[in-house]
């Protein structure tokens, strides 16, 4: 597949989600892409496939458009005349790595399993407590509500008009997400995130009453900056 088709379905993609405040934007959508990558590099599977499914995962995410049918994610291909199997093999993998309460799917290829874990994974760790609360507060649902409890078991139905808290929602959700990695470098990029996600949640629980205080000075900025780019490096 040409670069330049890849390109052009970044370019699609950032025009479909252009003003987006829900953790859904086009840096979600790259980031996924990037993942993608390199899982795939690592499990193998067919790359071309791989990343154009990755950068239209979500322009047809049924949260944020409604309707059937993947008819954006169609018309972009469709566009670029990649032909009826690819069309089929993309939007196939497009419609099976959403997550669906308790009944997720397992998407039935290697390429879709990559994308699968490449999405799953941008919803965890720091970036994925970012999106959360990005995601809640677009849809006005509180941060937590103490004593309402998570929902378990919850059908795809019942997932997807859920109006609960952004809290609830990393254990109805999120912190299963490590579990439920279908490649081994997905399963093994997962633990540090995951631990993360775990320990900002006791931190949360811990202040949510504003009587926590943690000892020692505080961070300053400088050195904040100097511990992101010495990370960076």
């Amino acid at each position: 597949m040409d670069e330049d088709v890849f390109k052009r379905a970044e370019r699609f993609a950032e025009s479909v989600f252009e003003g987006d405040s829900s953790g859904h934007d086009i840096y979600h959508t790259l980031r996924v892409h990037s993942l993608a990558r390199s899982i795939c590099a690592e499990e193998g599977g067919d790359e071309g496939t791989v990343r154009l499914a990755a950068l239209l995962h979500d322009v047809d995410d049924p949260k944020l458009f409604g309707g059937e049918g993947y008819p954006n994610a169609r018309r972009f291909m469709e566009g670029e005349e990649l032909g009826r199997d690819t069309v089929e093999r993309v939007v196939g993998i497009i419609s099976q790595i959403s997550f669906r309460g308790s009944g997720a799917a397992v998407p039935d290829s290697l390429e879709g399993k990559i994308v699968q874990d490449a999405d799953r994974m941008d919803a965890i760790g720091a970036i994925g407590i970012a999106r959360a609360f990005a995601y809640g507060g677009s849809r006005g649902r509180p941060m937590h509500v103490p004593g309402e409890p998570p929902r378990e078991g919850m059908t795809e139905a019942e997932y997807r008009s859920s109006q609960g808290t952004t809290v609830n929602h990393f254990h109805e959700k999120l912190l299963k997400l490590k579990d439920l990695m279908n490649t081994g470098t997905a399963r093994r990029m997962a633990e540090a995130r995951h631990r993360y996600m775990a320990g900002f949640l006791e931190e949360l629980m811990d202040e949510w009453d504003g009587k926590r205080r943690s000892p020692g000075r505080p961070v300053s900025v400088v050195r904040l900056e100097q511990k992101y780019y010495e990370y960076r490096r």
